[in-house]
């Protein structure tokens, strides 16, 4: 069902930030401009377990984070249970660590332990769908690498050889089923949300030092679960730079120099996921458990609460509740976390042309769009790929026979597939 506020604005004033002019690989959860979109060449329709695998490493202990990689080098990171401990139990000691992969050969380059989480700091649950290394690498043009573990801490390591430049672990909350969200470098500001079961934030680091830079409380809502696991994502708007962050109750947008609050929609849903993306002057956001909306925000212009002005469309068909949307021309593509729906639909105004099941049973990891294709991960290690359109067209359905909840990042001539015991180069 969709339900429109007003007709369709003209878009201007309204861009999504790419990590960098200058950026090459995926350095980022979502890519370059966190949306899905790579330019890779040549990536492949077709691929098993037993064919078109260029290599395929074992990656000690678990991890959901996503690959990122640029200049032949592949960075990720995981979670190594310590001291005779069981995978099983979220309470036991680990080794917090971040790896670098040759991604030519996929041999280990360096493996350091970032932090060494004391068990009794961990949450008493994890989410079958979460761990302690979920929030996934940025790789920066200043030769570093950020990574983020949650409440356990922050840090900014040398790319060369992983040496620690600073760390962070002054940030200290009570998770939800454990670490979620990434975080977005913005104006030299690490910005992440820390939506908790009480009093959830954001908050800024300087990304030279680590410091604090400043720290918000979210504005209060009449949701009564408070945590949330989104990334946010930076858009300029009206000629200015926004940090736009969706949590429980409503999606909010910050002002990347002082976190000061600028405007909001509120919406009935928590536990938020999936990531905002940005397309013909408007905004998509999910408002994730336990009945997902997907809702469209035209922002130019909003100050405070602008639930009642600014929102363009809503619809609830499908919606997804962990999956972030992609757009593709006109179009804006959403997939359900069970069953297996994918969903088309006009971005501007919400119509949907199809929503048809792909043959997926769960699906975690956000598509990606490569080479003119969709390509869709889902909980069993299969990728679907599509051709986008205002009809369905399943080109090819590739079998890992793992469990995967990571996004896939492209590269030229492959993919590069996590899964839970392995890191897969896939194609040429």
């Amino acid at each position: 069902m969709i339900r429109s506020a007003c007709p369709p604005l003209l878009a201007a004033l309204l861009v999504a930030l790419p990590c960098s002019a200058a950026d090459s690989g995926w350095p980022q959860f979502r890519g370059p401009q966190a949306n899905g979109h790579s330019s890779a060449r040549d990536v492949p329709l077709r691929w098993s377990a037993a064919e078109g695998v260029v290599w395929k490493v074992e990656v000690p202990g678990r991890g959901w984070s996503s690959p990122v990689h640029r200049d032949g080098k592949i960075y990720l990171t995981t979670a190594v249970v310590t001291d005779g401990g069981e995978e099983s139990n979220p309470k036991a000691d680990r080794s917090l660590r971040a790896l670098c992969l040759d991604l030519a050969t996929g041999r280990t380059l360096w493996d350091v332990e970032v932090f060494r989480q004391d068990g009794a700091s961990a949450p008493d649950t994890i989410h079958q769908k979460n761990g302690h290394a979920s929030p996934t690498p940025i790789i920066a043009d200043d030769g570093r690498l950020y990574v983020h573990f949650g409440h356990q801490g922050t840090a900014a390591l040398a790319l060369a050889d992983g040496a620690r430049i600073w760390e962070n672990r002054t940030l200290t909350y009570p998770p939800r089923h454990g670490n979620g969200g990434s975080p977005v470098l913005v104006d030299g500001r690490l910005i992440f949300s820390a939506d908790a079961e009480q009093d959830p934030f954001i908050v800024a680091l300087e990304a030279a030092t680590g410091t604090i830079a400043w720290k918000r409380e979210r504005p209060e809502t009449e949701q009564k679960q408070k945590f949330g696991f989104a990334t946010s994502a930076v858009f300029e708007i009206d000629g200015r730079r926004q940090v736009v962050s969706p949590g429980p109750g409503a999606v909010d947008a910050f002002a990347p120099a002082d976190g000061s609050h600028l405007w909001r929609v509120t919406y009935e849903g928590y536990s938020n996921v999936p990531n905002p993306v940005m397309a013909h002057g408007l905004i998509f956001v999910t408002t994730s458990y336990d009945t997902p909306d997907m809702v469209a925000i035209d922002p130019r212009g909003a100050t405070g609460d602008v639930t009642e002005t600014h929102v363009r469309w809503t619809s609830d068909t499908k919606a997804p509740m962990t999956v972030s949307p992609i757009v593709i021309g006109d179009e804006i593509y959403w997939v359900t976390d069970q069953g297996g729906f994918v969903t088309c639909a006009d971005a501007r105004t919400g119509t949907v042309h199809w929503s048809e099941r792909i043959g997926a049973r769960g699906v975690s990891a956000s598509p990606v769009h490569a080479g003119g294709h969709l390509y869709i991960l889902d909980e069993q290690g299969k990728t679907h790929v599509l051709k986008p359109g205002k009809t369905l067209e399943k080109l090819a359905e590739n079998d890992l026979g793992d469990r995967a909840l990571a996004t896939p990042a492209p590269i030229d001539g492959g993919l590069l597939v996590r899964t839970e015991t392995a890191l897969w180069r896939v194609g040429k």
